[in-house]
């Protein structure tokens, strides 16, 4: 089990949905103190051309995870450009996989994936929010990158989890 529940995700998303921009802000620079890492894999969209109203979902869902974790009652070890990177690549390579096979086949691995994720309640919220905001069917490389980017905070997030959970 996970170390965010339903509830400390729910009441960050509303919490960030309720907040003044300065308020975001304050938080992105806590977010800039805490996770840097995190907050630069948000920030780079940009240059890999995503625009600027689908770079607010991908802050939003930053935002969102950075208050979860706060919420959770855990420490949370720092997400390092290796970790990130590592992954990102287990990440990529589930993609692949899945790639050429039979629909209900894709549908039941990515249950699977989803049922037995270390951050399920994350996991679902960020497949939530992103189908919001019609991004699943990625038309274009930014949406690729802007998916691939929100997707990888959470896998980052269940590392380190986990990780510190084992010690």
């Amino acid at each position: 089990m996970g170390r965010i529940t339903a509830p400390v995700i729910a009441q960050a998303h509303v919490g960030v949905q309720r907040m003044s921009l300065a308020q975001k802000v304050a938080l992105t620079d806590e977010i800039f103190k805490e996770q840097p890492t995190l907050l630069a894999s948000i920030l780079v969209l940009p240059r890999m051309g995503v625009a600027m109203e689908q770079l607010d979902v991908a802050i939003h869902v930053l935002l969102v995870t950075f208050q979860a974790m706060k919420r959770s009652g855990h420490q949370w070890p720092v997400v390092t450009e290796d970790i990130q990177e590592g992954c990102l690549q287990r990440l990529t390579a589930r993609a692949r996989f899945n790639e050429g096979l039979p629909p209900e086949l894709v549908a039941q691995i990515v249950q699977q994936f989803c049922d037995e994720h270390a951050e399920r309640f994350l996991l679902a919220f960020v497949y939530g929010y992103l189908g919001d905001h019609d991004l699943w069917a990625v038309r274009t490389e930014a949406e690729k990158y802007l998916v691939l980017a929100t997707l990888n905070l959470v896998e980052c997030i269940a590392f380190v989890g986990s990780a510190a959970a084992s010690k």
